[in-house]
């Protein structure tokens, strides 16, 4: 027999054996079973007929796709997030550096693909189509949301307005009333909670008040100061940078320029589908949100929105 084959069926002996199990079966299987094909292995079938439009508007289906490829973009940055938050033992300084720098990537390539929803899509055709997706809102995005958690400490993602009143002692159910996107959903002068918001709270409250509880001192963060001090290096503190300005200023910048071009229209402003407080919402300089306030200057913080460099 050719030793490398030897070689080889050793190791999936000791393999098997390790579990108690018959490995002959597993062979077996092996040549019983179907090959492999693209179309199988990414659901090409089912992924293709995950988009279900409300109407027969064309640019509808440019819509809900979009949407759905950001989610998964999304997914993709928390993949790499939870690897470095349950590496167990601090990484290696490149370890994280290329994992955040991953990060960066995707959230450029949505920044970038924002023109497919800004100049890819009929004007009237959305304002046709939209009034059909109420009161689902694209703020009803929890796993936006988890990225933060995932990222950066709590009091961070407090509103600016109610940062003061909280400190590194204050625990997660006494700032959580108080988290920014809250009030991006939340009637100012009277109060009242949208819709959008009451579904969303109902559906995801108690899961993002467990990750927060589970996100104190185990963050992104909080990662990167266990680091020893000559592995903090001015790549990864840029890398750092370029995420934080990537989530926190222009992707939100790039959504609030789509949000212009569709929802902003004489005498007044068209509300977004949900009701959501879009103009004080989305513009970052109006939120000043910052994942890593000590890595940035006092005048880039005072800025914050109108940088595009980290």
């Amino acid at each position: 027999m050719n030793p490398e084959l030897q070689q080889r069926l050793e190791k999936l002996e000791a393999k098997y054996a390790a579990t108690g199990q018959d490995w002959l079966s597993y062979l077996d299987g092996l040549i019983y079973s179907d090959y492999l094909s693209y179309w199988d292995y990414i659901h090409l079938d089912v992924l293709l007929n995950l988009q279900q439009p409300k109407t027969k508007i064309p640019d509808e289906n440019i819509f809900i796709i979009y949407h759905q490829i950001t989610e998964l973009y999304f997914k993709l940055v928390r993949l790499e997030l939870q690897q470095i938050i349950d590496m167990g033992t601090a990484p290696s300084a490149e370890w994280f550096d290329i994992r955040i720098r991953r990060c960066v990537r995707y959230f450029e390539a949505l920044t970038k693909s924002f023109a497919i929803m800004s100049d890819g899509m009929d004007k009237n055709q959305f304002l046709q189509f939209r009034m059909a997706l109420l009161p689902a809102s694209g703020f009803q995005s929890a796993q936006y949301r988890k990225i933060e958690m995932d990222t950066t400490s709590f009091q961070n993602l407090v509103d600016k307005n109610e940062r003061h009143r909280f400190n590194s002692e204050s625990t997660i159910s006494e700032m959580y009333p108080f988290i920014y996107w809250k009030f991006g959903a939340t009637d100012r002068e009277t109060g009242k909670k949208t819709y959008t918001l009451i579904q969303f709270e109902e559906k995801y409250s108690e899961e993002l008040m467990i990750l927060a509880e589970k996100r104190v001192n185990n963050n992104v963060w909080s990662v990167f100061e266990s680091l020893k001090p000559e592995e903090k290096t001015e790549s990864i503190k840029k890398s750092l940078r370029l995420f934080d300005l990537q989530v926190n200023a222009l992707w939100p910048m790039a959504h609030f320029g789509t949000a212009v071009r569709y929802l902003k229209a004489e005498p007044e402003e068209i509300a977004a589908t949900g009701g959501t407080n879009w103009m004080e919402y989305l513009p970052p300089q109006l939120q000043k949100r910052i994942f890593f306030p000590t890595l940035w200057e006092e005048a880039e913080k005072e800025n914050w929105g109108k940088t595009t460099q980290a």
